[in-house]
């Protein structure tokens, strides 16, 4: 690892640092301010000559600042004859733009894989994509991590009984049956329509819901407003209190303080965003550090990373 040298934006230094802990190593030294004018200035305080740069940079709020930043890092490092400069983007902005849902619309997500390509980048490590086939969107090899590991020990844990794992939507079905299947439990699924984006209406209800616990799981929670509707249709239906679980947690506007709820448990989401949650004990975080330092370590020395795209049982 002597010729590996890992940096971080300023979107989550925290789960950088915590990454550079696990591998025993310090996080490198790189500046990164910026002008009066708003432009961005980076420069690393050390030589990255020939080595095997790593960049943790999660393309969060506000994702177009931190992308730019994330573009002039890469370009740094670049014409300062980095071997390879791989991305660590435990969350990948724009993925929710992946695909065209009306005429004359951009498909974002592929956008800013061209972009990343271009500028220079030679590998992604991503965790839990809003969509798969984001991964085709590249030129460059993708390792497509998941937080399902983690969500499955512990809820195990949590030993929570008479349990059914609900997908708030048709698209999150596969990821909620598989759960179910770790879980040994029944699933359910919510029917709704979206009028605008960042809205949502619950129609229906397929599945069993009264008298149990529900274990609600998405990829990611934004407003926050489709978690509070589902839990309060749920309950409607004779359901417990929800466990809300997530990979990534954006919280865009008041949804920390939406999501305190009576309707909902625990609020279970990974570190991929990082956010300060005040005095509630609503929220329990997952530490993503582990399974990307060993990512990186096996990418830097060699072996096989396939173990770490599953679920283990």
């Amino acid at each position: 690892m002597q010729k590996v040298k890992i940096f971080s934006g300023t979107s989550n230094p925290v789960l950088a640092e915590q990454i550079c802990n696990r591998l025993e190593m310090p996080l490198g030294q790189v500046a990164i301010s910026r002008q009066q004018s708003g432009e961005i200035h980076v420069s690393y305080q050390e030589s990255v000559r020939s080595c095997d740069v790593f960049i943790v940079q999660a393309l969060s709020h506000p994702v177009n600042e931190f992308l730019v930043e994330l573009l002039v890092m890469i370009d740094a490092a670049k014409r300062a004859s980095a071997k390879t400069i791989n991305l660590v983007l435990p969350y990948y902005g724009y993925a929710r733009q992946e695909r065209k849902s009306a005429p004359r619309e951009p498909i974002s997500a592929k956008l800013i894989a061209d972009v990343l390509t271009t500028v220079g980048a030679s590998r992604v490590i991503t965790i839990d994509l809003h969509a798969d086939a984001i991964q085709g969107f590249f030129e460059i090899p993708v390792d497509h991590l998941t937080a399902l590991n983690l969500i499955i020990q512990y809820l195990r844990s949590k030993n929570i009984p008479n349990p059914v794992v609900v997908s708030p939507d048709a698209g999150r079905a596969t990821t909620a049956e598989k759960l179910a299947n770790y879980l040994d439990c029944p699933f359910a699924i919510m029917i709704k329509n979206r009028p605008a984006h960042n809205q949502s209406e619950i129609t229906h209800i397929i599945g069993e819901v009264e008298g149990m616990t529900p274990i609600i799981i998405e990829d990611l929670i934004d407003t926050g407003s489709t978690i509070v509707n589902v839990c309060e249709a749920l309950k409607k239906k004779g359901a417990h209190e929800a466990y809300v679980c997530a990979t990534h947690g954006l919280f865009s506007g008041n949804a920390i303080e939406k999501l305190d709820s009576p309707h909902i448990r625990e609020v279970v989401i990974s570190d991929t965003i990082w956010h300060e949650y005040g005095e509630t004990n609503k929220f329990v975080v997952l530490s993503m550090a582990p399974l990307l330092a060993t990512a990186i370590q096996i990418i830097s020395q060699g072996g096989s990373i396939d173990t770490l795209f599953h679920v283990q049982s």
